[in-house]
């Protein structure tokens, strides 16, 4: 997760834990970061007029003043339960983090009757998500994408052999239950498909993409589609 994202998520973070505060360990817990990186997060937080305060001592940690809210949003409880399904359902898909801090940013201003109605709905949905890869290699898989900056991954293949290969990310897809990342591997010279869970290390490099498109990975099954639900699909692919 890149440092802008996080200082937002964090900000979300505190504001989420309302008058209680939460401490600077929680926090480096939740974001995978240490404690004095937290800190300097939420100085940065502090000079940008974001409202944080401190209290110390055992109970103690941080918070959002009062009032540092969205306006209001309209939503059914029904669009709401949706929301929480969709984000629910696919714990692994890219970005996941960053839409569950959306959807909880939207219930949390919810009017009482409609968040009411609306957890009630979502008791009766059940998620049995699978585990998802390393939160640490998901957020540089997704940061060299964004950015279309060459990242470099520790990748196992299905025949066992492990390599490590610079990739310059070309788009994510899902398809029978597993999430792929798609890139240009500079190692094979050719366009090739990553099972995002078999991925162990990532890395994102200095190194700009050198401007490979969705086009060049091939046509795909008539039911893929992009999540805006328009344009090109992505392809039948060479996986390795």
């Amino acid at each position: 997760m890149k440092r802008a994202e996080r200082l937002h998520a964090l900000s979300e973070a505190l504001r989420r834990g309302g008058s209680r505060g939460t401490s600077a360990e929680r926090l480096a817990r939740d974001f995978g970061v240490s404690v004095r990186t937290v800190k300097r997060d939420l100085q940065a937080l502090e000079r940008s007029g974001a409202p944080v305060w401190s209290r110390p001592g055992p109970g103690g940690g941080y918070g959002l003043a009062v009032g540092a809210t969205l306006p209001p949003v309209s939503l059914s409880p029904v669009q709401a339960v949706a929301l929480m399904s969709a984000v629910s359902a696919a714990p692994d898909a890219p970005y996941a983090d960053l839409a569950a801090a959306g959807v909880q940013k939207i219930l949390d201003i919810l009017d009482p009757r409609t968040r009411a109605r609306a957890d009630a709905l979502a008791g009766r949905i059940w998620v049995d998500a699978p585990p998802t890869a390393s939160r640490v290699v998901r957020s540089a898989l997704e940061e060299a994408m964004a950015e279309q900056r060459v990242v470099r991954i520790r990748y196992t293949s299905r025949d066992g052999s492990t390599t490590t290969r610079d990739v310059e990310p070309v788009l994510f897809a899902s398809t029978n239950g597993q999430w792929y990342l798609v890139g240009w591997c500079r190692m094979r010279d050719a366009m090739r498909w990553f099972t995002v869970a078999r991925i162990e290390r990532a890395s994102v490099t200095k190194t700009a993409c050198s401007g490979h498109t969705v086009a060049e990975v091939g046509e795909p099954p008539v039911t893929a589609t992009p999540v805006h639900g328009r344009g090109r699909r992505p392809a039948i692919h060479s996986q390795e």
